[in-house]
């Protein structure tokens, strides 16, 4: 497969280097969305950059110069996004970016119901979702409540993902609150974060029990790629980042995603993650439909959806997708250090597993994002070194 796209349209990635490499690997030209500083921008596979020190600011004149750039693209290039705030924007904008970009993705109001946790609640009441009991908790103009009709213990979460949330000391990407004294006294907390929450019946078990099925759906409806994974560890311990994956074949899991693919009808990409509980069943947590990290732990393993999804907005032939290897893993490094530390992992384990592991940082075809990284952390913010933007265009 590789160079099989070298002379297609070039592929803009609002992304990492987990965005970047699948679609290199597949021989892509990238072009990034980033800011100064990122390792992205010193990938082999980065040809091009637009230049953006924070998209969640001044959108409407970031999205002005993308559609710039994509005009000055020989052929329309294919858009990538990676967070949920660059998935909004492209779904928001994208009457616009269309005119500059070949878009992929969602409808737009599905969108929305998919990344608003409340409309989430709603949707998945209106469709039966098997999602854990859920109320919605507005700490900016209401009392702490003096019960609730959930079971403890429960997870609090933003409605939507917000900077705010995950700066805020102590807070992870949720919370486990144990009881209503617990929660009454979190109260404060919430409200001075200034966002509405949502309450979630845990399902018991580690993060370890959390997993996940990932697909393409083509604009036909029909299922072009398919895998499903596991996390291995996340940092913090509870409630924290993946820091570590693993490819699995549970078919439990592949046909409740296929069921729920059909029951939203959903095209594009997506992620759904689901809980196992301790009597075997599965609960949907959430649904994510974007790009994501897992793309290159998949593009890894055999499965390469960004490369399908790049394939079908040009209309060229698609890349072979076979199974994908299941026990394949990718890790965080630095990150997963940490994270095996504080679960007791012996050092000379932990190193023998990630030498082991497939997809990760530190690769030896394009070592230069990883070098660049660590280098970096010890030079003074001043005098940070970033590799020169004539040099991506040269």
């Amino acid at each position: 497969m590789k160079n099989a796209f070298s002379n297609a349209a070039i592929a803009c990635v609002m992304g990492d280097m987990d965005m970047v490499r699948p679609l290199g690997l597949a021989g892509v030209r990238c072009a990034v969305v980033t800011h100064l500083g990122t390792p992205a921008l010193h990938s082999r596979y980065t040809k091009d950059v637009i230049l953006w020190e924070d998209a969640t600011k001044n959108q409407d004149a970031l999205v002005e110069e993308m559609v710039r750039w994509g005009r000055a693209q020989a052929e329309k290039p294919v858009l990538f996004y990676q967070d949920d705030n660059q998935l909004l924007i492209v779904s928001r904008y994208r009457d616009r970016l269309a005119e500059a970009f070949r878009i992929p993705i969602a409808d737009a109001d599905l969108i929305e119901d998919l990344v608003d946790k409340g409309r989430f609640q709603d949707l998945a009441e209106r469709l039966d979702l098997p999602v854990p009991a859920t109320r919605r908790l507005f700490p900016t103009r209401d009392l702490a409540p003096v019960a609730l009709d959930l079971r403890f213990p429960l997870i609090i979460k933003p409605l939507t993902r917000r900077k705010i949330w995950d700066l805020t000391e102590g807070f992870g990407k949720a919370l486990r609150v144990n009881g209503i004294d617990e929660l009454r006294a979190l109260w404060p907390k919430l409200a001075a974060v200034g966002l509405d929450v949502l309450a979630q019946e845990m399902i018991p078990g580690p993060e370890t029990r959390i997993e996940s099925y990932h697909v393409y759906v083509d604009p036909r409806g029909s299922i072009a790629g398919e895998f499903t994974g596991r996390k291995i560890r996340t940092y913090p311990l509870e409630y924290g980042h993946s820091t570590a994956l693993t490819i699995t074949d549970e078919p439990d899991v592949a046909a409740l995603g296929r069921k729920m693919v059909e029951a939203l009808g959903l095209t594009g990409v997506a992620k759904f993650d689901f809980k196992r509980a301790p009597d075997g069943g599965l609960h949907l947590l959430e649904v994510n439909p974007r790009f994501n990290l897992w793309h290159h732990l998949g593009a890894v393993a055999g499965v390469n959806l960004p490369a399908l999804v790049y394939a079908d907005a040009l209309g060229l032939p698609r890349p072979a997708v076979g199974k994908a290897r299941v026990g394949a893993c990718w890790c965080s490094m630095t990150k997963d250090l940490k994270a095996a530390r504080e679960s007791g992992v012996p050092m000379g384990e932990w190193l023998s597993w990630m030498m082991r592991c497939e997809a990760k940082a530190l690769v030896l075809d394009d070592p230069m994002p990883f070098l660049f990284n660590q280098f970096n952390r010890f030079l003074p913010s001043n005098i940070r070194r970033t590799r020169p933007v004539d040099a991506l265009k040269a």
